[in-house]
Order: structure tokens, then sequence, then C-alpha cells
């Protein structure tokens, strides 16, 4: 009997405080070090927030107090590979209006590793 053997690991979470975080783009951590299947920010801050994968695009916002989940691939496969988010993907962030007073942005992201077996 065949069994998948694949497994979700965590990346070690990142984070950035308030004065950190400015009206210009700001790294948050480090890039991915593995492709993130799924990708979980939580805005911790007293401001809403944009971020940013390339560091000068804007790609989403995040009212203060919210989060942001992207379950890309938590319950799917596809022929030859998997959907997910790119190894290396660097998450930016900046204030969208007003000064961060409080608070700080965390990231979590997880990946599957392992391989089918049989039992």
């Amino acid at each position: 009997m065949s069994t998948l053997a694949i497994k979700l690991y965590p990346e070690a979470l990142r984070s950035i405080a308030f004065g950190s975080v400015s009206g210009t783009y700001a790294k948050l951590g480090t890039a991915l070090s593995n492709p993130s299947r799924q990708y979980y920010l939580v805005n911790g801050l007293n401001v809403m927030i944009t971020l940013s994968w390339d560091g000068s695009t804007d790609h989403f916002v995040v009212p203060a107090g919210s989060y942001i989940l992207l379950d890309v691939t938590s319950n799917a496969s596809l022929p030859g590979g998997v959907l997910s988010i790119a190894q290396g993907t660097q998450t930016w962030v900046k204030q969208t209006s007003g000064a961060a007073g409080s608070g700080s942005v965390y990231l979590s992201s997880f990946y599957g590793a392992g391989a089918p077996s049989t039992l």
C-alpha cells in the first residue's frame, strides 16, 4: 500500500519591528530558504502596510492588526511538481500611511519535504 510521506516543515520565524518600518520598503528577514507552501504574515503594527516580493512593486496591503495567509498547496500536487512560492523570494514591507508607533510584522513560511513511501 502506498502512502504520501511528504511532511510540512516550518522555516524560522521572520520579523521586523515598528522602528524599522517606514514609507520605504525594508526587508522582512531573509529570503525564503525553501519553496513555500503556506505563507502566513501577521501585521502587528498599528498602521496598514504594503508588501512586495521585489522591493519596488506593491503586491499586497495588510490592515493594522490583520494577516494574510497564502495556502498555496497544502492539499494539492500537480503532475511533475507542486505549486509554491519560489525559494529565494524576499518579502519587503513598508507602511502605507502614518507612522508605525508600536508592534512588529511577522512572517511564517512552511515547506514540504520527503518522498512517497510504501508500507
